[in-house]
């Protein structure tokens, strides 16, 4: 409270200038750089300026099915298929027929081509379950309507479509499941319990063989489905190394990663001990008894994960076969069971590999049986707490730059997933929202991910909630639909990733493991993450790809490499600088497409055609060419220049850790100001270079191009936006 002695009049004076000073470091940056109101409008799809829909193949599985060839996608004739695509979250996957045809055409105009369905099965929004209903053993008749259409209007405009078996479904009382209301989303149990395997089992069925009206075919004859998945981040043997196999909920409606009840716990037991009798010889389960200290008429008990450092290997390795087996007998009996008997032609996918913090290598083992293996990675997921005086839940994040982390970037670590011989998807990753470096996420993503010569990406999702909520805000972490800053960069990053402007490495560094190797991985420190490889470097990812050659011998040798910086890519068109002073850069060098990303400003760094003057300290720059010719020689580019995004009137923590206020509606920028020079642009008669806005429309006047001998220069900022078609007459 103010001092009595300050009088009424000064206190308001003062107090104003305390908000101004708090306003200015919550929305100012670099220099005068101020952000501005800029909005994506989703719903008028005519006469944008910028439409990357002719890189869809529409009807999308006009030919028939994607499959798998060689270890990557291929369609029917045997050409390469990259998956560009996006997740849908809950109510978003039901649009209303009038609006599902917009939507359709606003994801095919950022060149989108595939949609991941992604909790259709959840509690917590609308979903395919009848609400009210006391099992979840029948669908909504109107919601599989509205999916229906959806997925018709999707495949119309060549946009795929990947179905999300399993992934958030809550049991109801009359499903015949024990300690239902203690479950969650009842992840791990999948793999000991036959009862959910049974309802895992009738709910595929009941989605797979409908006939959508739509498309006139059931879903697993549609060749529009590229992919199913069986079941989303569940892995008991992650469940096993992160204690929750204990027994110890006894709250209901837990969140997602809550441990098991100890009923459930009981019977994983008993499974063990089965297993045990059926898998080792009388005297070594003997032995087993000795190393467990348990009498003859005893349960062996299961390890928890403070006893791993110090348990025999015996009986260490023992255990994890065990689960490593659950894990493989559930893949392989649901593949045969989607494939066999139900005689789905789409491919499949078992789950993701997606704690980075520990080993993927016991799952991968079974995931790599399956048609396609996927990953699942995220910059700086936010971590999720109640403060302590409220009681309100907040999260925290450390909001720092992915350039200044090469080494634990989000390629990296997704490069540990990739099996030789298979297709590699990465089926869920952002930078998610409030992060200041945002901006650097899909660019680079796209670009190392074309290197590495992978077969998809889907972004992180689109929308959670129905489009006739859909309000020009971001509303939590992940949305991606409402941020012009992800969005205009999805739409340059498809070109680039879907052309391959971006050429694949010339060398793979293979690696193998034993299965013994594989299940040691597990005890290894938390210092060894992402690749728990030890003596594999983890800046060879990004000079080179890496695939996983198989389980069956341990490799101990890998390239030694010297400390560089820039760390290139072997086709010398990446490169990543790591400066000491904290300032990253990123650089994309390619004849069609090319980038500037990171801390610009204080790093000059011109590229064959394009170099940057920039006021913000830190954003992202790319270029490519719409007509697909080389930059040097194109008649239309794209430019895509970005920073921050925020909400009107967000407010930070002192620290920038976290929001005491996530803000209002509209979306605001940071506009990059500054210019970017085009060099040895070839017979450049006369440039145009045209702001857009949010519909991809012209946004005021052209901007004022200065010719130079060999090309032009455009100064950017003014008016505010993120994107410029760039058109050249020669």
């Amino acid at each position: 409270m103010p001092s009595r002695k300050i009088s009424t009049p000064l206190w308001d004076a003062l107090r104003l200038c305390i908000l101004t000073l708090l306003l200015f470091s919550n929305y100012a940056v670099a220099g005068n750089i101020q952000m501005k109101p800029f909005t994506m409008d989703w719903r008028d799809n005519t006469d944008s300026l910028v439409n990357i829909s002719f890189l869809l193949d529409a009807p999308a599985g006009k030919d028939g099915f994607i499959r798998a060839e060689a270890g990557h996608l291929v369609k029917p004739d045997g050409g390469r298929f990259r998956i560009w695509g996006i997740n849908f979250t809950g109510s978003a996957c039901f649009p209303s027929k009038d609006d599902a045809p917009v939507v359709a055409e606003h994801l095919a105009r950022f060149g989108i081509n595939c949609v991941r369905f992604h909790f259709l099965d959840s509690n917590w929004s609308d979903s395919l379950f009848i609400k009210g209903r006391d099992d979840t053993r029948a669908f909504d008749s109107r919601q599989l309507d509205l999916l229906d259409y959806f997925v018709a209007e999707l495949k119309e405009r060549g946009i795929y479509t990947n179905i999300n078996l399993n992934v958030g479904r809550n049991y109801r009382k009359d499903d015949g499941v024990r300690d239902y209301e203690y479950l969650g989303l009842a992840k791990v149990l999948n793999y000991f319990d036959e009862h959910i395997q049974m309802l895992h089992k009738e709910y595929a069925e009941q989605l797979l063989t409908h006939y959508n009206p739509y498309t006139k075919s059931e879903y697993r004859n549609e060749p529009a489905v590229a992919i199913v998945e069986l079941v989303n981040e569940n892995s008991i043997v992650e469940a096993w190394f992160s204690d929750r196999l204990l027994g110890t909920n006894t709250s209901k409606n837990p969140g997602t990663w809550a441990d098991i009840t100890a009923w459930y716990a009981e019977q994983l037991t008993k499974k063990y001990n089965a297993w045990l009798q059926k898998s080792l010889s009388k005297a070594e389960l003997e032995e087993f008894r000795s190393l467990a200290t348990v009498k003859a008429d005893e349960l062996i008990p299961r390890l928890m994960r403070n006893q791993f450092a110090d348990a025999a290997e015996k009986r260490f390795h023992i255990e994890a076969e065990f689960y490593m087996e659950l894990e493989q007998h559930y893949f392989g009996q649901m593949y045969r069971f989607l494939k066999d008997e139900l005689g789905v032609k789409s491919l499949i996918v078992g789950t993701s590999d997606h704690n980075h913090s520990r080993s993927g290598y016991p799952l991968l083992t079974s995931t790599a049986r399956m048609d396609v293996v996927d990953g699942h990675v995220y910059w700086q997921h936010p971590h999720y707490l109640r403060d302590p005086k409220t009681g309100r839940r907040t999260f925290s994040i450390p909001n720092t730059p992915m350039v200044n982390d090469p080494l634990n970037s989000t390629v990296v670590q997704l490069s540990r997933s990739a099996v030789a011989g298979k297709p590699y998807t990465v089926s869920e990753t952002n930078h998610p929202f409030p992060n200041e470096y945002a901006c650097e996420g899909i660019g680079i993503l796209a670009a190392y991910s074309a290197f590495h010569d992978w077969d998809g990406v889907f972004l992180y999702t689109f929308e959670h909630k129905d489009p006739k909520e859909w309000t020009p805000k971001m509303p939590r972490h992940f949305e991606i639909r409402p941020d012009p800053v992800k969005m205009t960069n999805i739409a340059v990053s498809a070109l680039m990733y879907l052309r391959g402007d971006v050429r694949p490495a010339l060398e793979t560094i293979p690696r193998s493991y034993s299965m013994k190797q594989v299940r040691e991985s597990i005890r290894l420190p938390y210092a060894e993450r992402p690749y728990f490889t030890p003596g594999f470097d983890l800046s060879l990812p990004l000079r080179h790809t890496t695939r996983i050659a198989g389980f069956d011998e341990q490799q101990t040798q890998y390239p030694k490499v010297t400390v560089d910086d820039p760390v290139v890519s072997d086709t010398g068109e990446l490169c990543w600088y790591r400066s000491e002073k904290g300032k990253g850069l990123v650089t994309v060098e390619t004849e069609e497409s090319q980038a500037i990303i990171g801390f610009v400003k204080d790093n000059n760094k011109a590229l064959k055609n394009i170099a940057v003057t920039a006021e913000n300290e830190f954003c992202s720059i790319i270029v490519t060419a719409l007509d697909a010719e080389p930059i040097a020689r194109s008649e239309s580019l794209l430019l895509v220049a970005t920073a921050r995004s925020a909400n009107q009137g967000m407010t930070w923590n002192q620290d920038r850790t976290s929001l005491t206020d996530w803000g209002s509606a509209p979306t605001v920028i940071e506009p990059v100001n500054g210019s970017v020079t085009f060099r040895n642009i070839r017979k450049a008669k006369n440039v145009e270079a045209v702001p857009l806005d949010g519909a991809g429309k012209r946004m005021g006047q052209s901007i004022q191009v200065k010719m130079l001998d060999d090309g032009f220069e455009i100064p950017i900022g003014e008016p505010a936006t993120t994107w410029y078609l760039v058109r050249i007459r020669r």
